[in-house]
């Protein structure tokens, strides 16, 4: 298997704090970064099926970006390595092209992989940040906004070491 790394930014850019994936991707392929050669990054937004297809080309690692609600304080970073691919089960049906969502298609991978004699990613990564609004309205809220240089740090240590374990990030919770 190759040792490229897909990074998507996952994200209703008109729903408030939604947009955060997005938001760090775009400033992520931005000046000054350098990314490696074997690091693609992309917009994913809303469109999973995309994603499902654009797995199919063969990756090593996969970084998701996206905002992630899991009861901490608005703006607080997570780090979290997501369970093998196939491992999830789907949550609706998932062949529906509004019902994608990433972990829609990570439980659909191994079956996508198996029509098309690829393999899933070995590692994939999750870099979340917890929202404070998913309300109607562009642009993030202050927590969120502040959140992402820090997102970018997390996501370039991941890309420039896939194999090792990433660096503690102060003030950011980590948890599988």
């Amino acid at each position: 298997m190759s040792s490229r790394v897909l990074v998507a930014g996952i994200g209703n850019v008109f729903l408030g704090d939604d947009g955060f994936g997005v938001e760090t991707v775009r400033r992520l392929t931005g000046p000054g970064h350098g990314l490696p050669e074997h690091v693609e990054v992309v917009d994913i937004g809303v469109r999973g099926v995309h994603l499902a297809y654009q797995l199919l080309d063969g990756y090593d690692t996969l970084v998701l970006v996206d905002a992630t609600a899991r009861g901490g304080a608005p703006g607080t970073l997570y780090l979290i390595e997501a369970a093998e691919p196939g491992s999830l089960a789907p949550q609706g049906p998932v062949l529906d092209g509004h019902q994608m969502s990433p972990d829609a298609v990570l439980a659909l991978l191994d079956t996508l992989c198996a029509g098309t004699g690829t393999s899933p990613p070995r590692r994939i990564w999750v870099v979340g940040c917890e929202p404070g609004c998913l309300e109607e309205g562009i642009g993030l809220s202050a927590p969120v906004a502040a959140a992402v240089p820090e997102a970018v740090r997390m996501v370039l240590d991941l890309v420039r070491n896939p194999d090792g374990e990433p660096l503690d990030h102060e003030n950011n919770a980590t948890a599988n």
